[in-house]
């Protein structure tokens, strides 16, 4: 149970961070106990951290601000170990080091510009600078998996959501010209097939029109043989 000095400090505390933010960093208290605190760390430009959101915790103690609070960092970042209290003169390794007049965004600006150097210390880890690169791309998707995260970081959530829209390979649409070509290319060959059609059902009358026209003349040359004939019988009949 916290105490009454301590919550009133922690509450003070939040309308500070609420009324004049910290760079790079972000800070909220659990909406169910004031003492454990959730923290998204942003790497600086320039850094081997660059593009990453790093989420972790910091549990104050019931006595806080006279004693010091627990760190810990949840997201895989290559420079401390997860779910692990990482040692700072301003977490509770070092109480004998612990100053009342730190507060939330002095020990979070402490713990970003520690995460920047490579000392070692309990709960670091050593990796390449590739690897933490490779991290901190990962670091958000990671981050969104987790449920406490997408409730207390709504705005860290969309912006993940910006970033996977961002990443999808963009169809390119036809200009309109060629749209209209493709629509109109099917009412042509209707129009070139229904052609054909009329061709195929005109094509027969036309044929016997041709037979007519050309068995015509035969049929006048046999009259016309005939008559003369007949005309020349005429005198071999009257004999």
């Amino acid at each position: 149970m916290a105490e009454k000095a301590c919550v009133k400090r922690l509450q003070k505390e939040y309308r500070a961070l609420c009324k004049e933010p910290v760079s790079h960093v972000v800070a909220r208290p659990s909406p169910n106990d004031i003492l454990e605190w959730h923290y998204v760390l942003e790497g600086s430009e320039g850094t081997p951290f660059a593009g990453g959101y790093y989420y972790g915790k910091i549990k104050f103690p019931p006595e806080y601000p006279f004693k010091p609070p627990g760190i810990s960092m949840t997201t895989p970042n290559g420079r401390f170990m997860t779910q692990k209290k990482i040692c700072l003169s301003m977490s509770d390794f070092h109480p004998e080091s612990w100053n009342p007049m730190w507060s939330v965004s002095s020990i979070l600006t402490g713990l970003l510009s520690f995460m920047m150097d490579t000392s070692p210390t309990t709960g670091s880890v050593n990796t390449t600078v590739a690897e933490k690169q490779r991290l901190a791309k990962a670091s958000l998707a990671f981050n969104c998996k987790n449920a406490t995260f997408k409730k207390i970081f709504p705005e860290y959530v969309e912006k993940f959501e910006q970033q996977r829209l961002a990443e999808q390979p963009i169809v390119e649409e036809k200009p309109v010209a060629a749209k209209q070509e493709e629509n109109s290319q099917p009412l042509l060959d209707k129009k070139d097939n229904k052609r054909d059609e009329v061709k195929r059902v005109e094509t027969p009358k036309e044929a016997v029109k041709q037979a007519k026209k050309q068995s015509f003349p035969t049929w006048m040359v046999v009259l016309l043989v005939s008559f003369v004939g007949l005309v020349m019988a005429l005198p071999l009949l009257q004999l």
